[in-house]
């Protein structure tokens, strides 16, 4: 069984958490449809445990403190406005940069990249993040080469994806590599995501 940390915070951003937590849990909700074992162990963590209020107002109780966990498979990194001020926890980033090297996987959603990268997870390596927050992430100096006009990057073991709602892209194409792909459009097809959004088109 895999471990899986979703960390969350004050002012996280709602769907950047929800949607990759939203996958991967719908990954054991097929598996036991089929009669086989759950793979994967979820893990709702925050700073300092307890409840967190999120950038619109949703208050979520969180299952452990980031100080309870040693180790993790998969660590997800979601965004919001509370990254900035989770750049300058140097507790956190401090964990963060002890347990990355347990996990198989270092995955983010929109500026949870920011954090990444000022843990040093990022140096080198190619890596996006919301659209929007291009031009900050470089002025903050950090490290790692920003892709554009895509919806996640791999680079390595570094799985990081743009704004919002492509994080719920960036879970199910790591369920993918983690199973198979047909796998992960069964998991895509229970949660009966098939984006078609009545205003498509160029923004």
């Amino acid at each position: 069984m895999m471990d899986i940390g979703v960390v969350i915070f004050d002012d996280v951003e709602e769907l950047d958490f929800v949607g990759p937590w939203e996958v991967w849990n719908m990954v054991n909700e097929v598996k036991k449809y089929r009669g086989e074992d759950e793979p994967f162990r979820m893990h709702l963590l925050s700073p300092t445990g307890g409840e967190v209020r999120a950038v619109k107002g949703l208050r979520v109780l969180t299952d452990a403190a980031i100080s309870d966990v040693e180790k993790l498979d998969i660590i997800c990194i979601p965004g919001g406005a509370g990254t900035r001020p989770l750049m300058k926890d140097r507790v956190f980033i401090d964990w963060l940069k002890n347990i990355a090297p347990t996990c198989q996987w270092v995955t983010s959603v929109c500026t949870g990249a920011f954090p990444i990268s000022k843990a040093g997870l990022a140096d080198g390596k190619n890596l996006t993040t919301h659209w929007a927050a291009f031009e900050e992430f470089k002025e903050a100096g950090l490290a790692g080469e920003l892709v554009p006009y895509v919806r996640y990057v791999r680079d390595g073991n570094l799985l990081t994806s743009a704004g919002v709602s492509a994080g719920i892209d960036m879970a199910l194409w790591l369920t993918g590599q983690i199973f198979t792909p047909q796998f992960a459009r069964d998991v895509q097809r229970a949660m009966q995501y098939d984006p078609a959004p009545p205003y498509a088109g160029d923004v």
